[in-house]
């Protein structure tokens, strides 16, 4: 049984394949399909707007349904463990797709599934989220090898540790750019240089010289609301901004996963800029989360 907890959880190679059912679904001509009434459960404890979307959405385009649960709303507010939720609703359903705060209940309940379980987001990792951003850089330069990424501002969120590893495992050159007080998630950033070339900067202006690829996310995640101030005056420094764009290739592209904070993270007007591909990389969830679901299943079959 193939789980999605980790963007290890797919080479190199997988991840191909993956972009290559990507494209035969944009351009009408795949050939895989969902079995007959196959059912996901989104098993959401984290608020969500584009990826519960899309992945509703992805179930109902293949043919299948899709269940949405949280736990305020099941027996789990009265005590159930992870475990025997998870037993219970792969005995129902063909896919659990889990967004999380803990990284650990995602293995818990993978441990527990009898079907394959997709990580849909947890403190640790946002894997269909990279694959998402990769698949929508490659269709913006042509190519992923030989890139150089910058991801500004808190380098040790759940996105960076999914798409630093992914992006040099795909033969990017990865650079971090953060202030010294903020600490990348050792584990994914040697995880990371395993595969290629990932480099950390507290100056702005070296980290983001030659880059192709401009990424910033919120400074303020969720479960960090009560550091807000103290967060947002960490990171302003390396907010993107005009001034930023202008340091990086003249054909860079600028990405962040939404929602976007205006006048912290980045600046509206590059946001909304002719070198943004932010809401391509949105629209962009829907068509990656069909390929991952469609190829996962294609393992099962």
């Amino acid at each position: 049984m193939m789980n999605f907890l980790s963007v290890e959880d797919f080479s190199k190679s997988q991840i191909e394949e993956i972009f290559k059912i990507a494209d035969e679904l944009r351009e009408g001509k795949c050939e895989l399909a969902l079995k007959p009434g196959a059912i996901a459960v989104l098993l959401f404890e984290k608020p969500s707007t584009r990826t519960r979307i899309s992945f509703e959405v992805a179930m109902a385009q293949l043919g299948g349904n899709y269940i949405y649960i949280d736990p305020v709303t099941t027996q789990l507010s009265r005590g159930e463990t992870w475990s025997d939720t998870a037993k219970v609703l792969s005995s129902y359903v063909d896919f659990i797709i889990c967004r999380l705060y803990k990284h650990e209940t995602l293995l818990e309940i993978a441990k527990s599934s009898t079907v394959p379980v997709i990580n849909a987001l947890t403190d640790q990792e946002h894997p269909a989220q990279a694959l998402g951003d990769l698949y929508t850089i490659r269709e913006a330069k042509g190519r992923l090898k030989g890139l150089k990424m910058a991801l500004f501002g808190d380098t040790a969120n759940n996105t960076f540790n999914s798409l630093m590893i992914a992006g040099a495992m795909m033969g990017m050159e990865i650079a971090l750019i953060g202030p010294k007080a903020n600490v990348p998630n050792v584990k994914f950033v040697s995880k990371a240089k395993e595969y290629g070339i990932v480099k950390l900067f507290d100056d702005l202006a070296e980290g983001v010289e030659g880059s192709d690829v401009l990424y910033t996310d919120t400074f303020v995640s969720m479960g960090e609301e009560a550091e807000a101030d103290l967060r947002r005056k960490l990171f302003m420094p390396y907010q993107i901004n005009q001034r930023v764009l202008e340091m990086a290739d003249s054909k860079a592209v600028v990405m962040h996963p939404l929602p976007a904070h205006r006048g912290e993270e980045i600046t509206g007007d590059v946001l909304d800029g002719k070198q943004s591909i932010a809401f391509e990389q949105a629209k962009n969830k829907l068509l990656i989360e069909k390929a991952i679901i469609l190829y996962i299943a294609g393992q099962e079959s």
